[in-house]
């Protein structure tokens, strides 16, 4: 059997490492969400600026109440009212109380704030029947955020719960990095674009679909096209897409066959090739280099080696690309519900299944499936037998990509 020339972990690491990050755009808020953060950013106030009320209920000093019960309450004179935006004028004295809604400034002089329910009123007075020790029910100042206080690190993804943080560390604006604009070509004479007539003897570039399906869920643009088997055609498709992307994505024409003609397409174009074939299953004949300084990702056409190809090393160089700090799918871990063994030891399989509840850890059923389409549609996860070890037992707890 021909040697590979690269173990899976090695051309990842080579992959990650050639690949520097896009230059990055300054956006508001609102255009922020699912982008990656491109800098540092730290708190610019304290949220909240002031100490405030958790509850709605009264502004008072703790001593002044600390001897309330049912048997014993305490009646204190209501001077004022404070709600959010809007502070009470006036400092608390001995005996004194001010009506304070959630979210109010505590007044000058009021060290804890009852509960309404704590309380009886009657005119401008209240009788209170229960304690208050300093502190109750007051959010200080900055408990959410404080000045100066980092809250977000480069290469972090900004989920909308991160964006209200940033609203209220005093940001508008961020700087994010530029998603890429991938150019996706797929090689062959049998392959037709979906929604076109289907003749006898040609096949729905389903690949296609998939591949810009993966990059759009990442908010990466791109664009596809289908052409022939002619290295002309290839040479011209490649050059163009190199010329106007960030990024090419070939789909079919990684193998050696006489005519797959992509590999040798890119070697005239002058393409710095990292590697190409790796010892990893499915997707062996995955490429990886740079054309004009810009990442070519070679994929072979087959289904399951083309999703495996793009998920296991396209797909992070993409993310990298991107801004991601931690390029890669989501993670779980899984219980193997039955054994897997490795067809070969010396490469790194990908095996997919479907993951249902367990008790501690979602139960991990490899898709041994006879269609290749149907197996792809229906994974939810990937489990990696990497290279070197031969089976993972039932039972096991191990690491598996997240697909869903």
């Amino acid at each position: 059997m021909k040697k590979l020339q690269m173990g899976y972990a090695e051309a990842l690491k080579l992959t990650l490492e050639t690949i520097a990050p896009l230059d990055s755009e300054i956006l508001p808020l609102a255009e922020c969400s699912g982008r990656i953060l491109a800098g540092e950013r730290y708190s610019q106030v304290c949220s909240p600026s002031t100490d405030a009320s958790l509850k709605d209920g009264y502004a008072v000093r703790s001593m002044d109440i600390e001897k309330a019960s049912f048997q014993n309450r305490v009646p204190l004179a209501v001077i004022g009212t404070a709600a959010a935006g809007l502070p009470a004028r006036i400092a608390l004295s001995g005996g004194d109380a001010i009506r304070i809604l959630t979210g109010a400034r505590i007044p000058e002089g009021a060290d804890a704030v009852l509960s309404e329910e704590f309380a009886t009123s009657e005119g401008d007075r209240i009788f209170v029947f229960n304690t208050a020790e300093p502190g109750r029910n007051i959010l200080p100042k900055g408990a959410d955020i404080a000045t100066g206080e980092l809250i977000g690190s480069r290469g972090s993804r900004l989920s909308p719960g991160m964006i209200g943080i940033f609203a209220a560390a005093g940001h508008d604006v961020l700087p994010v990095y530029r998603q890429p604009n991938v150019a996706i070509l797929a090689t062959g004479d049998e392959l037709v674009a979906p929604g076109q007539p289907l003749p006898a003897g040609k096949l729905y570039a389903s690949n296609l679909e998939m591949l810009k399906a993966w990059c759009r869920r990442y908010g990466m643009q791109t664009t596809f096209s289908i052409i022939k088997d002619r290295p002309d055609l290839i040479t011209a498709a490649i050059d163009e897409a190199i010329s106007t992307h960030d990024a090419v994505l070939t789909s079919g024409g990684a193998w050696a066959g006489d005519r797959d003609f992509v590999a040798r397409t890119l070697s005239v174009l002058g393409w710095k090739k990292c590697f190409h074939w790796v010892r990893m299953g499915p997707g062996k004949p995955v490429g990886f280099g740079m054309l004009r300084d810009k990442p070519v990702f070679l994929l072979p056409g087959g289904p399951p080696s083309n999703l495996t190809a793009f998920l296991q090393i396209a797909l992070p160089g993409l993310l990298k690309l991107g801004g991601y700090g931690n390029p890669s799918l989501p993670r779980t871990m899984v219980k193997m519900d039955s054994q897997l063994t490795c067809r070969q030891i010396d490469w790194t399989e990908f095996v997919y299944g479907a993951l249902t509840d367990g008790k501690r850890h979602p139960l991990f059923t490899p898709l041994r499936m006879s269609s290749r389409l149907k197996a792809i549609a229906l994974a939810e996860g990937v489990v990696a037998i990497e290279e070197g070890v031969k089976s993972l037992p039932a039972g096991a707890i191990v690491s598996a990509q997240l697909l869903r």
